[in-house]
């Protein structure tokens, strides 16, 4: 049996004990019931912390689905070794239509939108865009609630669909490869280089919470930030630090970026 309070310790020094503890109670129900248990939505931060539980157990293992093929928000299932039926994960696939001639909605307005019916977020996986609007996918149990209370993004009257899961298309990302120097490998230098701007808006921007390093909210500018980071500036898309190529002359460090937009 794993240890609670060893693994609540490990994880309370970076402040994501709540989060581990709810796993963890996924996963020792898991164990208790010989069956299996399902998350909400995990973003990739989260889901490394169900890895490194899951790691805890002998006899439990891990699978995660997120509707759309490389989701980057999934529903992970804690499951028994000795059960061998398939995982129920209790999700919705919705489609969201609206007239493009004339409103022109983002990412930020369908999570606000679906925010401001008072649904979590860790109800609502990955967005994305389609020639007709956005598909995403909901927890199972918001069904009936948001065909009723989610009529509308911004100032756009929408029409709700429900589809199956063979209809959601693939995610597409635009990759812009960025090759720049930096005074110093901190967050707010590398940010304000990945996304073309002034090393004190990028700041301000952290100062605001804005801005997260690995999926966890950022602290502070001066945060390092090392090769395989992954910043996300929120309504603006995610950079990788894919490089860090050295030094130049001038004492400036090389770094290659890639922007997800």
């Amino acid at each position: 049996m794993a240890d609670r309070e060893k693994i609540l310790r490990y994880f309370r020094a970076g402040g994501d004990e709540q989060l581990a503890a709810k796993l963890l109670d996924l996963a020792e129900g898991a164990n208790k019931s010989r069956k299996y248990r399902v998350s909400e939505f995990l973003d990739p931060h989260a889901y490394n912390v169900a890895e490194i539980i899951v790691a805890n157990f002998e006899n439990i293992k891990l699978e995660s689905y997120g509707g759309f093929k490389n989701a980057e928000r999934v529903k992970v299932a804690f499951i028994a070794e000795d059960f061998y039926g398939t995982p129920d994960y209790g999700i919705t696939y919705f489609l969201a239509g609206w007239d493009k001639r004339y409103y022109d909605l983002s990412h930020r307005d369908i999570l606000g939108a679906f925010m401001g019916t008072g649904c979590k977020r860790e109800a609502l996986g990955d967005i994305v865009f389609v020639p007709e609007g956005a598909q995403f996918v909901v927890e199972k149990t918001l069904t009936n609630y948001l065909n009723s209370n989610l009529t509308q993004i911004g100032s756009a009257p929408i029409t709700l669909t429900e589809i199956s899961a063979e209809d959601l298309l693939q995610k597409e990302e635009k990759v812009k490869v960025i090759n720049a120097t930096v005074a110093d490998l901190r967050l707010d230098a590398v940010a304000a280089a990945g996304y073309g701007m002034s090393r004190s808006r990028m700041s301000d921007e952290i100062k605001g919470l804005n801005v997260k390093l690995n999926w966890k909210e950022a602290k502070k500018a001066a945060q390092a930030v090392n090769e395989g980071d992954v910043i996300s500036f929120r309504g603006r898309g995610r950079v990788e630090v894919a490089e860090i190529r050295g030094t130049t002359k001038k004492g400036r460090i090389s770094v290659t970026l890639k922007r997800f937009i």
